[in-house]
Protein backbone atom coordinates (compact mmCIF):
# COMPACT_ATOMS: atom_id res chain seq x y z
CA UNK A 1 0.00 0.00 0.00
CA UNK A 2 3.10 2.57 1.02
CA UNK A 3 4.49 2.06 -2.42
CA UNK A 4 1.09 2.28 -4.48
CA UNK A 5 0.13 5.55 -2.76
CA UNK A 6 4.20 6.70 -3.29
CA UNK A 7 3.24 5.88 -7.31
CA UNK A 8 0.13 7.68 -7.33
CA UNK A 9 1.72 11.00 -5.37
CA UNK A 10 4.38 11.11 -8.35
CA UNK A 11 2.05 10.66 -11.03
CA UNK A 12 0.33 13.13 -10.10
CA UNK A 13 3.09 15.53 -9.71
CA UNK A 14 3.91 14.99 -13.36
CA UNK A 15 3.38 17.69 -15.74
CA UNK A 16 0.84 17.59 -18.25
CA UNK A 17 2.18 17.75 -21.75
CA UNK A 18 0.11 19.04 -24.31
CA UNK A 19 1.83 18.62 -27.67
CA UNK A 20 5.02 16.37 -28.57
CA UNK A 21 6.97 16.81 -31.67
CA UNK A 22 9.50 14.25 -32.68
CA UNK A 23 11.65 14.58 -35.75
CA UNK A 24 10.47 17.27 -37.21
CA UNK A 25 11.92 18.29 -40.27
CA UNK A 26 11.07 21.62 -42.55
CA UNK A 27 12.46 22.84 -46.05
CA UNK A 28 11.75 25.86 -48.14
CA UNK A 29 12.59 24.28 -51.66
CA UNK A 30 16.46 23.36 -50.83
CA UNK A 31 16.79 25.12 -47.62
CA UNK A 32 16.61 23.01 -44.38
CA UNK A 33 15.16 25.41 -42.03
CA UNK A 34 14.56 22.79 -38.93
CA UNK A 35 16.26 19.79 -38.30
CA UNK A 36 15.20 17.11 -36.60
CA UNK A 37 13.40 18.79 -33.38
CA UNK A 38 12.22 16.88 -30.47
CA UNK A 39 10.38 18.63 -27.41
CA UNK A 40 7.39 18.18 -24.83
CA UNK A 41 5.27 21.31 -24.60
CA UNK A 42 3.14 21.45 -20.85
CA UNK A 43 -0.30 21.94 -20.85
CA UNK A 44 -1.21 25.45 -19.27
CA UNK A 45 2.03 26.97 -18.96
CA UNK A 46 3.77 29.40 -21.37
CA UNK A 47 6.82 28.19 -23.35
CA UNK A 48 9.04 30.63 -25.20
CA UNK A 49 10.79 30.20 -28.17
CA UNK A 50 14.44 32.22 -28.16
CA UNK A 51 17.32 32.58 -30.14
CA UNK A 52 18.89 34.44 -32.90
CA UNK A 53 16.55 36.00 -36.05
CA UNK A 54 16.35 32.80 -38.73
CA UNK A 55 17.09 30.32 -36.12
CA UNK A 56 13.65 28.11 -36.82
CA UNK A 57 11.62 29.24 -33.91
CA UNK A 58 8.72 31.24 -35.80
CA UNK A 59 9.03 28.10 -38.50
CA UNK A 60 8.85 25.46 -35.92
CA UNK A 61 5.79 27.70 -34.14
CA UNK A 62 4.29 27.34 -37.77
CA UNK A 63 4.47 23.89 -37.89
CA UNK A 64 1.90 23.49 -34.58
CA UNK A 65 -1.26 24.95 -36.53
CA UNK A 66 -0.04 23.99 -40.18
CA UNK A 67 0.62 27.34 -40.99
CA UNK A 68 3.36 26.05 -43.53
CA UNK A 69 0.52 23.99 -45.38
CA UNK A 70 0.07 27.93 -46.79
CA UNK A 71 3.54 28.15 -48.13
CA UNK A 72 3.78 26.08 -51.57
CA UNK A 73 7.34 25.61 -51.44
CA UNK A 74 7.62 24.42 -47.53
CA UNK A 75 7.76 20.61 -46.33
CA UNK A 76 7.22 19.39 -43.23
CA UNK A 77 8.13 15.83 -42.11
CA UNK A 78 8.04 14.38 -38.37
CA UNK A 79 5.83 13.27 -36.04
CA UNK A 80 3.77 16.52 -34.10
CA UNK A 81 0.78 15.46 -31.62
CA UNK A 82 -1.33 17.39 -29.49
CA UNK A 83 -3.35 15.46 -26.93
CA UNK A 84 -2.06 12.34 -28.32
CA UNK A 85 -3.60 12.60 -31.89
CA UNK A 86 -1.18 13.56 -34.72
CA UNK A 87 -2.71 17.23 -36.41
CA UNK A 88 -0.60 15.84 -39.97
CA UNK A 89 -2.73 13.54 -40.31
CA UNK A 90 -4.73 13.41 -43.69
CA UNK A 91 -8.00 12.83 -41.91
CA UNK A 92 -7.18 16.52 -40.27
CA UNK A 93 -9.12 19.64 -41.14
CA UNK A 94 -6.41 22.20 -40.92
CA UNK A 95 -9.21 24.81 -40.34
CA UNK A 96 -10.23 23.19 -37.48
CA UNK A 97 -7.28 22.37 -36.10
CA UNK A 98 -6.89 26.29 -36.25
CA UNK A 99 -9.91 26.92 -34.75
CA UNK A 100 -8.30 24.66 -31.55
CA UNK A 101 -4.20 26.27 -32.19
CA UNK A 102 -5.04 29.91 -32.15
CA UNK A 103 -1.77 32.49 -32.87
CA UNK A 104 -1.67 36.19 -32.58
CA UNK A 105 1.10 37.78 -34.72
CA UNK A 106 3.63 40.20 -34.55
CA UNK A 107 1.90 42.89 -36.51
CA UNK A 108 -1.64 43.13 -34.93
CA UNK A 109 -4.23 42.48 -38.04
CA UNK A 110 -7.89 43.27 -37.05
CA UNK A 111 -10.13 42.54 -40.03
CA UNK A 112 -11.99 46.13 -41.13
CA UNK A 113 -14.84 45.34 -39.59
CA UNK A 114 -16.27 46.65 -36.19
CA UNK A 115 -14.75 45.68 -33.00
CA UNK A 116 -18.27 43.26 -32.74
CA UNK A 117 -17.81 41.17 -35.55
CA UNK A 118 -14.42 41.06 -35.22
CA UNK A 119 -14.74 38.76 -32.69
CA UNK A 120 -17.72 36.80 -33.62
CA UNK A 121 -16.17 35.96 -37.22
CA UNK A 122 -14.74 32.94 -36.12
CA UNK A 123 -17.81 31.67 -33.52
CA UNK A 124 -19.65 32.53 -36.28
CA UNK A 125 -18.15 30.43 -39.36
CA UNK A 126 -17.95 28.11 -36.76
CA UNK A 127 -21.23 27.64 -35.95
CA UNK A 128 -20.66 27.97 -32.32
CA UNK A 129 -23.73 30.74 -31.55
CA UNK A 130 -27.52 29.61 -31.92
CA UNK A 131 -28.72 33.09 -31.72
CA UNK A 132 -27.25 36.50 -30.97
CA UNK A 133 -27.58 36.48 -27.58
CA UNK A 134 -25.57 33.45 -27.48
CA UNK A 135 -23.03 35.50 -29.81
CA UNK A 136 -23.39 38.37 -27.34
CA UNK A 137 -22.36 36.53 -24.61
CA UNK A 138 -19.24 35.12 -26.40
CA UNK A 139 -17.96 38.68 -27.49
CA UNK A 140 -18.30 40.30 -24.23
CA UNK A 141 -16.64 36.80 -22.39
CA UNK A 142 -14.07 36.87 -25.36
CA UNK A 143 -13.21 40.42 -25.17
CA UNK A 144 -13.00 40.26 -21.20
CA UNK A 145 -11.07 37.70 -20.87
CA UNK A 146 -8.45 39.57 -23.54
CA UNK A 147 -8.80 42.63 -20.79
CA UNK A 148 -10.35 45.04 -23.58
CA UNK A 149 -13.92 44.99 -22.56
CA UNK A 150 -13.93 48.20 -20.20
CA UNK A 151 -12.17 49.64 -22.99
CA UNK A 152 -14.15 49.17 -25.66
CA UNK A 153 -17.73 48.02 -24.30
CA UNK A 154 -19.64 50.78 -25.38
CA UNK A 155 -18.00 51.08 -28.92
CA UNK A 156 -18.65 47.66 -30.06
CA UNK A 157 -19.77 48.93 -33.44
CA UNK A 158 -17.09 50.58 -34.13
CA UNK A 159 -14.09 49.65 -36.57
CA UNK A 160 -11.10 47.37 -35.17
CA UNK A 161 -8.60 49.04 -36.90
CA UNK A 162 -9.54 52.46 -35.66
CA UNK A 163 -8.16 51.42 -31.87
CA UNK A 164 -4.52 51.85 -31.02
CA UNK A 165 -1.81 49.33 -31.72
CA UNK A 166 -2.17 47.63 -27.98
CA UNK A 167 -5.66 47.68 -28.37
CA UNK A 168 -5.58 46.10 -31.61
CA UNK A 169 -3.82 43.25 -30.32
CA UNK A 170 -5.76 42.49 -27.45
CA UNK A 171 -8.66 42.59 -29.80
CA UNK A 172 -6.40 39.96 -31.58
CA UNK A 173 -6.16 38.00 -28.76
CA UNK A 174 -9.85 37.95 -28.57
CA UNK A 175 -10.43 37.14 -31.67
CA UNK A 176 -8.18 33.92 -31.15
CA UNK A 177 -9.74 33.39 -27.78
CA UNK A 178 -13.90 33.51 -29.62
CA UNK A 179 -13.29 30.06 -30.60
CA UNK A 180 -12.54 28.17 -27.42
CA UNK A 181 -8.92 26.97 -28.76
CA UNK A 182 -6.78 24.85 -26.53
CA UNK A 183 -3.50 26.21 -27.23
CA UNK A 184 -2.35 29.60 -28.53
CA UNK A 185 0.17 30.19 -30.43
CA UNK A 186 2.48 33.93 -30.22
CA UNK A 187 4.62 35.18 -32.68
CA UNK A 188 6.36 37.99 -31.38
CA UNK A 189 3.14 39.05 -30.23
CA UNK A 190 4.80 42.22 -28.54
CA UNK A 191 7.35 43.18 -31.39
CA UNK A 192 5.52 46.68 -32.68
CA UNK A 193 3.92 47.87 -29.11
CA UNK A 194 5.29 49.93 -26.68
CA UNK A 195 5.97 49.73 -23.64
CA UNK A 196 2.61 50.20 -21.63
CA UNK A 197 0.82 48.05 -24.28
CA UNK A 198 3.46 45.32 -24.27
CA UNK A 199 3.01 45.32 -19.95
CA UNK A 200 -0.88 44.71 -20.51
CA UNK A 201 0.00 41.77 -23.18
CA UNK A 202 2.46 40.42 -20.74
CA UNK A 203 -0.22 40.49 -17.51
CA UNK A 204 -2.78 38.95 -20.30
CA UNK A 205 -0.74 36.05 -20.92
CA UNK A 206 -0.57 35.39 -17.17
CA UNK A 207 -3.55 35.38 -17.04
CA UNK A 208 -4.44 33.46 -20.44
CA UNK A 209 -1.96 30.28 -18.83
CA UNK A 210 -4.78 29.29 -16.52
CA UNK A 211 -7.12 28.32 -19.32
CA UNK A 212 -4.62 27.66 -22.20
CA UNK A 213 -1.63 26.14 -23.51
CA UNK A 214 0.61 29.31 -24.55
CA UNK A 215 3.68 28.84 -27.31
CA UNK A 216 5.30 32.61 -27.66
CA UNK A 217 7.85 33.21 -29.88
CA UNK A 218 9.91 36.53 -28.64
CA UNK A 219 13.38 38.12 -29.37
CA UNK A 220 13.05 39.63 -26.25
CA UNK A 221 15.22 37.66 -23.34
CA UNK A 222 13.35 40.11 -20.51
CA UNK A 223 10.31 38.94 -21.80
CA UNK A 224 10.88 35.25 -22.15
CA UNK A 225 12.16 35.67 -18.58
CA UNK A 226 8.99 37.61 -17.62
CA UNK A 227 6.09 35.14 -18.87
CA UNK A 228 7.28 31.70 -19.25
CA UNK A 229 7.71 28.41 -17.12
CA UNK A 230 9.55 26.67 -20.23
CA UNK A 231 12.29 28.02 -22.92
CA UNK A 232 13.58 26.15 -25.88
CA UNK A 233 16.26 27.71 -27.27
CA UNK A 234 17.09 27.63 -31.26
CA UNK A 235 20.13 28.07 -32.92
CA UNK A 236 20.25 27.67 -36.84
CA UNK A 237 17.39 25.53 -37.61
CA UNK A 238 18.17 22.79 -34.12
CA UNK A 239 16.62 22.96 -30.63
CA UNK A 240 19.72 23.57 -29.10
CA UNK A 241 17.92 23.18 -25.24
CA UNK A 242 14.59 23.22 -23.88
CA UNK A 243 14.26 23.44 -19.93
CA UNK A 244 12.54 25.37 -16.84
CA UNK A 245 13.08 29.18 -17.95
CA UNK A 246 14.63 30.06 -14.52
CA UNK A 247 17.25 27.49 -15.33
CA UNK A 248 18.04 28.27 -18.77
CA UNK A 249 18.70 32.14 -17.62
CA UNK A 250 21.02 31.08 -14.93
CA UNK A 251 22.56 28.05 -15.48
CA UNK A 252 22.17 26.47 -19.31
CA UNK A 253 23.06 23.08 -20.32
CA UNK A 254 24.67 24.53 -23.76
CA UNK A 255 27.20 27.09 -24.25
CA UNK A 256 25.48 28.72 -27.03
CA UNK A 257 22.66 29.06 -25.05
CA UNK A 258 25.06 31.20 -22.74
CA UNK A 259 26.49 32.92 -25.13
CA UNK A 260 23.23 34.16 -26.69
CA UNK A 261 21.49 35.21 -23.30
CA UNK A 262 24.80 37.03 -22.73
CA UNK A 263 24.34 38.81 -26.04
CA UNK A 264 28.19 37.22 -27.62
CA UNK A 265 25.97 36.55 -30.96
CA UNK A 266 21.89 37.30 -32.15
Amino acid sequence: MYHASILTETSVNQPKIKITARGVQVYYGEKHALKDVNVDIRDRAVTAFIGPSGCGKSTFLRCLNRMNDTVSIARVSGDIQIDGEDIYDSRVDPVQLRAKVGMVFQKPNPFPKSIYENVAYGPRIHGLAAKKADMDEIVASSLQKAGLWNEVKDRLQETGTGLSGGQQQRLCIARAIAVSPEVILMDEPCSALDPIATAKVEELIHELRENFTIVIVTHSMQQAARVSQRTAMFHLGQLVEENDTDKMFTNPDDQRTQDYIMGRFG
